[in-house]
């Protein structure tokens, strides 16, 4: 990279970026915005790629949120680049807080007969990952199998709830898109009047 830094961070320093972005959150969420305001797309199609990313940060299936945010946005024929935008909600500290609601949202809408102990998840988890990395389909199925007692109550859960969060960030992205491209119109033609 151009202007990477030539200290090697710590591991520590890298933790801290994980979890907290450099230029702090306030930041990076201005950043994400004015990049939402610069794609060349209605309102409409940009909203509806940036539903579908909030959407799919709700579902359990880390690792393919994008792609599910993509296919989604394809689908409804919004804005895919807002959709991996839109995804920037998922993050180290929204994550815990969309697990939980979507495992108890979802086990009561099943009845409530799930339970996800963090040391079983820990263990489930990490036997999916060895059958992953071994590309064992047997161990894979096994560990999968597994861990569909926690991932289904959250699959369940995560439809209400990441509906619910899609409808409200395709209202206030559209809003915000809007009025951004009508204070743009404002300016461009205002523009001309006084270089004449």
């Amino acid at each position: 990279m151009l202007f990477k830094s030539r200290r090697v961070p710590s591991f520590a320093e890298r933790l801290r970026l994980a979890l907290w972005p450099r230029r702090s959150w306030g930041r990076s969420i201005g950043y994400v915005l004015l990049r939402l305001k610069r794609l060349p797309s209605s309102p409409h199609r940009i909203a509806l790629g940036c539903a579908a990313g909030v959407f799919a940060v709700f579902t359990p299936f880390l690792g393919v949120q994008l792609i599910l945010a993509g296919m989604l946005a394809l689908v409804l024929r919004g804005s895919i680049f807002a959709s991996f935008l839109a995804s920037f909600v998922g993050n180290p500290l929204t994550y815990p807080v969309i697990w939980f609601t979507t495992f108890n949202l979802g086990n009561v809408l099943l009845g409530g007969t799930a339970s996800a102990r963090l040391v079983d998840l820990r263990g489930k988890a990490e036997a999916l990952g060895e059958g992953l990395m071994n590309v064992s389909p047997s161990a894979i199925a096994t560990a999968a199998e597994s861990l569909w007692p926690i991932v289904k109550p959250m699959a369940v859960g995560s439809i209400p709830l990441g509906g619910f969060a899609a409808a409200v960030a395709y209202v206030s992205v559209r809003r915000l898109i809007g009025a951004s491209h009508a204070r743009k119109r404002v300016r461009l033609s205002a523009a001309p009047q006084a270089g004449g």
